[in-house]
């Protein structure tokens, strides 16, 4: 027996057989080939389905976060995997993964292992990089899906290599570059999606008709030019969306005849410009028509009344102009429609409330006149109605709130409402927005507010509403903002507020406000704005607001709070905007307030805070603007605030703060205002001053400084406008770095220093702006320069307290800007009651709260400018910007020489201090040209002379002094004069008489008086006897016939000798 062997199996199979055995050998024969290729087959299946998870294992590994794919591991089948889907023979068909937060490149993953791929679905992921080109090695891709990812770089025209693919959704990405026109030759293609990318306009003429694509969006990039060719020549296109791009020129007249099947057209925000085609009425299939924003005029067109199957009409944002046609209620299946800002002129045509199905409109920001219809009530299924900034009237018809029982966002406010708010409005349950702001409503705010559970935002500022804020508020448990500002409401805030535990803006400010803060207001957990300011609250701020808060806005201004502030105000350590001006908190400032890094803007001035400016304040790096002034603050300066880069306005003035001026400082070179006035800083002022290239405000008068101004080199385009030095111990001449660095300055104040020298001629050239000039009490000497004339724009000249001689230039007669009457009539109203400072950034706060400014509400820093201390009726006051004023003081000094004429040509002025010196001569005549005039002190001169008569005239005077001189005669009398009731004011004039002096006129007291009275008498008495004479004789003759038959018989006589 022979061992058995291959060679022997096979010997065997060989040998031959009966042929009754021979259909069976055949049978096992084919059994035996088929069992061999199965397990052929088998094997192989088996290998591409390693291969192809390994691809896939590969990928996941290169991914920076993929826990998305924990079950991708080689002990699971990868046909088990999350997102993976195989065909019956374990090859993979499609690869789902949509929004797994995956985040990497496709770089690592090898296309060629998957053949057989024919989805590839990866939306709204973190992946990034390059869409790769070997994407096209996918030939059984039948939609590919990147969109909503980070992908960059430019589109791969080797996809236009899949013939197979038949959706392409490449949108919301950082594509850009030209699309390439390979796309326009995918054979199958239907759904066509590259928008929200950054592409640019590609070679039309290389593009292809795309006959297979029904959808078709590129909305969002960058492409120019007319309407796209090859879009026109897709022509099942039915959702074609090209919005927000910039093509131009008209939308064209052939777009219904090759795109018939249109049902969805979106054009919107783009630079399309001409009418409305009246062509697109033939797209029947039409449903959606949005071509807002762009620059088509000529109306709306009335043949929009035959698309009865049209559901959105969006026209906004263009010039459209001309009314809202009445032909637009026939569009019964409408539920969108948008015709805001295109402005149109008429009234809302009553046939709108026909639109039953309507869902949406917006008639915002138009010219829209009249009332509200009451027939808009039959506009059922509304959810959302706008008409806000127009110029409709009258009132709110109640029946919108009973007959919308969807209404969820109502938003009327910049019109003229007038009337009471409808308590209707209580009927509106599901309302989520309510803005009726910026009208004229009055009344009380209804009750029935309190029933609309589901409020989520409710405005009603800028109205005329009275009385208290409801108790029922306090049910809108859901509500996040209420604002309630510029009204009249009264009362106080009601305890309830601390129930609307959803609240985050909550903003009373400027109305009439009143008692303290309810302490349930420490219950707003969510509460980030806070607006209380310009009211009448009292009492203390409850100590725990802003506990486990987040506060980014807290504005107490302009009330009368008392107490500390909370500490824990600044808790969340988000405060951004804080304010609590002018009122009158004492102790020391939130010590948290030195950890809020964003802080932007503060202003704390005008109360009674104490403590260390350095233990409250550290590095705010984006802070704009401080203001602590009129407190009691102390510390000194740190270099810290040099980090505050972003400074520009400071104002610490009015505290008892000491120390040196750090030269750090001069870092903040985006500073506008700077004010260290009236405290205790010694030491010199920093010679890099000049580096603050923003400055436009500089004061830091009243402390201990000293030294020789600072000078410098030659700075064209320095802005500031305003220096006060004054009440400190400079010294030196005439700083020389007013005439090197400064030409735009307007005020000047160099009052109470050790200044010497003469005033340099260059002063008229150097610096034409300046309007205010004051360098009293220093050491000046020498003439006054005539110069000074040739400032055109100067109102106000103090040179008093010096020791110049010579005489006043009668130049100064061309100072035209004190000939002109001040704009606004003189007010003694001074800064410390100069109104309200309200500072609003809206940039800043508009993410919670809107704010309404008034027009040509002033900014901070016009607080400052030009401000100017004047000695003005017998005391030193404060007069700001706001207050035009034109005087000239050349108070004691040595000047000598009559008072010019010419200063009574400056007919502007309001004060005019010539006392102190030594002129002589007479009083001008003219003077009682100055009818402005509201101060006048000529004392303690030789000035010699009658008082002029016209100085009557002067009718606004209000202070009068000429003590101390040579004058004579009778005090003239008037009716401004005779309110002067002093006898101080003309003391020391043995000549003068009269009222309100006790010595009589006297013959010797009067003798210039007398003297002209009786010549001018004399002159009478002659011409009245001539007169009376010559009647009284030829009068006799003519009436009396015997005297005349006398006279002539005797005038006969005479003639016969």
């Amino acid at each position: 027996q022979q061992p058995w062997s291959h060679s022997g199996a096979f010997s065997l199979l060989a040998t031959p057989r009966p042929p009754a055995n021979a259909d069976a050998r055949g049978r096992i024969r084919r059994h035996l080939l088929l069992v061999v290729s199965l397990v052929s087959a088998l094997a192989g299946a088996n290998a591409a389905t390693e291969s192809e998870a390994e691809a896939l294992l590969a990928w996941k590994a290169s991914l920076a976060a993929a826990a998305a794919l924990s079950d991708w591991t080689k002990a699971a089948p990868a046909c088990s995997w999350l997102g993976v889907s195989c065909d019956a023979a374990g090859h993979v068909l499609s690869l789902r993964l949509v929004g797994l937060g995956l985040t990497g490149t496709l770089d690592a993953l090898d296309f060629t292992a998957l053949p057989d791929l024919a989805t590839l679905d990866l939306n709204n992921n973190n992946l990034f990089g390059a869409i790769p080109a070997s994407l096209s090695r996918l030939r059984s891709l039948a939609k590919l899906d990147l969109g909503s990812n980070g992908f960059n770089g430019s589109i791969p025209p080797q996809l236009g290599d899949l013939s197979g693919l038949v959706d392409l959704r490449l949108y919301n990405n950082n594509l850009a570059d030209a699309i390439p026109h390979q796309l326009s030759r995918l054979p199958r293609i239907k759904h066509f999606d590259l928008g929200s990318n950054f592409l640019t306009d590609p070679d039309y003429s290389r593009f292809s008709p795309m006959p297979t694509v029904n959808f078709m969006s590129l909305y969002l990039n960058y492409l120019t030019g007319s309407f796209p060719e090859f879009v026109l020549n897709s022509s099942n296109v039915t959702y074609l969306d090209l919005s927000q791009n910039n093509f131009s020129r008209p939308i064209p007249d052939t777009l219904p005849k090759k795109l018939p099947n249109l049902m969805y057209l979106n054009l919107s925000v783009n630079a399309f410009s001409g009418g409305i085609p009246a062509s697109l009425s033939k797209l029947r299939k039409l449903r959606d028509l949005r071509i807002s924003t762009n620059y088509l005029t000529g109306g709306i067109p009335d043949f929009l009344e035959s698309m009865s199957q049209m559901r959105v009409l969006e026209l906004g944002g263009n010039p459209l102009g001309g009314p809202i046609p009445p032909v637009l209620g026939r569009l019964q299946m409408l539920q969108r429609l948008d015709l805001r800002s295109a402005m149109l002129v008429s009234t809302i045509p009553p046939q709108l409330g026909n639109l039953g199905n309507l869902r949406f409109t917006d008639l915002s920001m138009n010219q829209l006149s009249g009332v509200l219809p009451p027939e808009l009530a039959g506009m059922r299924k509304i959810r959302e109605f706008g008409i806000s900034s127009n110029n409709l009237a009258g009132q709110i018809p109640p029946a919108m709130f009973t007959s919308w029982p969807d209404l969820i966002n109502f938003q009327v406010f910049k019109n003229s409402f007038t009337g009471k708010i409808p308590p209707e409005i209580g009927k509106a349950t599901k309302l989520e927005i309510l803005y009726l702001f910026s009208n004229n409503f009055t009344g009380s705010i209804p009750v029935e507010i309190g029933q609309l559970v589901n409020l989520v935002q409710l405005d009603l500022s800028v109205n005329w509403l009275t009385g208290l804020i409801p108790h029922s508020l306090g049910n809108l448990k859901q509500l996040t903002r209420l604002t309630l500002f510029f009204n009249e409401l009264i009362g106080a805030i009601p305890p309830e507020i601390g129930d609307m535990t959803a609240l985050q803006v909550l903003d009373v400010n400027t109305n009439h406000l009143e008692g303290e803060l309810p302490t349930t207001i420490t219950s707003l957990g969510n509460l980030q704005y806070l607006a209380l300011f310009d009211n009448n609250f009292t009492g203390t701020i409850p100590p725990d607001l802003g506990k486990g808060l987040s506060l980014t806005d807290a504005a107490f201004g302009n009330n009368s709070f008392s107490g500390e502030l909370p500490q824990s105000l600044c808790h969340g350590l988000a405060l951004q905007n804080f304010t609590a001006n002018h009122n009158n908190f004492s102790g020391t400032l939130p010590p948290c307030l030195k950890n809020c890094a964003g802080l932007y803007h503060v202003r704390l001035e005008q109360n009674q805070f104490t403590g260390d400016i350095s233990e409250v304040f550290g590095v705010h790096p984006i802070l704009d603007s401080l203001d602590v002034s009129k407190n009691q603050l102390t510390g000194k300066l740190s270099p810290h605030w040099s980090q505050c880069t972003n400074l520009t306005l400071l104002s610490m003035n009015n505290n008892l703060m000491s120390g040196s001026i750090p030269a750090a400082l001069c870092r903040l070179t985006s500073l506008r205002s700077l004010d260290l006035s009236n405290n205790q800083f010694t030491g010199e002022l920093p010679h890099c001053w000049l580096k603050l290239k923003a400055l436009v405000f500089m004061d830091v008068s009243n402390n201990g400084l000293w030294g020789n101004f600072p000078a410098s080199t030659s700075l064209d385009d320095f802005p500031l406008q305003s220096l006060r030095l004054a009440n400190n111990s400079f010294s030196g001449e005439f700083p020389s770095v007013i005439e090197t660095c400064c030409s735009m300055l307007i005020t000047l104040d160099l009052g109470d220093n050790m200044f010497v020298g003469d005033i340099p001629s260059w002063i008229g050239t150097s610096v034409p702006l300046l309007r205010v000039l004051t360098l009293p009490s220093n050491k000046f000497s020498g003439v006054i320069p005539s110069e000074l004339s040739k400032l055109s724009n100067l109102q106000v000249l103090d040179l008093s307290k010096n020791s110049f001689t010579g005489s006043i230039p009668g130049t100064f007669g061309n100072l035209t800007s004190m000939m002109k009457t001040p704009k606004q009539v003189f007010s003694s109203k001074k800064v410390e009651s100069s109104g309200r400072h309200d500072f609003v950034q809206v940039r800043r706060i508009s993410t919670f709260s809107r704010r309404t400014v008034p027009a040509n509400n002033p900014s901070l820093l016009d607080k400052y400018r030009d401000r100017v201390n004047i000695f003005w009726k017998g005391r030193e006051q404060t007069f700001q910007k706001t207050i035009e004023i034109s005087g000239i003081d050349l108070s004691s000094n040595l000047l000598t020489g009559n008072i010019p004429e010419e200063l009574t040509y400056l007919q502007g002025l309001l004060f005019l201090n010539l006392s102190r010196n030594d002129l002589s001569g007479s009083i001008p005549e003219s003077i009682g040209g100055l009818e402005l005039l509201e101060s006048l002190d000529l004392s303690w001169n030789e000035l010699s002379g009658a008082i002029p008569p016209t100085i009557s005239k002067l009718n606004s005077l209000g202070v009068l002094n000429l003590s101390n001189n040579l004058l004579r005669g009778v005090i003239p009398t008037g009716s401004q004069m005779q309110t002067f009731a002093d006898e101080s004011i003309y003391g020391n004039n043995p000549g003068l008489c009269g009222f309100p002096l006790s010595i009589a006129c006297s013959d010797e007291g009067t003798e210039d008086h007398q003297e002209l009275g009786r010549g001018i008498w004399l002159w009478y008495s002659i011409i009245l006897g001539i007169v009376f004479g010559f009647w009284s004789w030829f009068g006799a003759l003519f009436f009396l016939r015997p005297w005349r038959f006398f006279f002539l018989q005797f005038l006969d006589k005479l003639g016969s000798k």
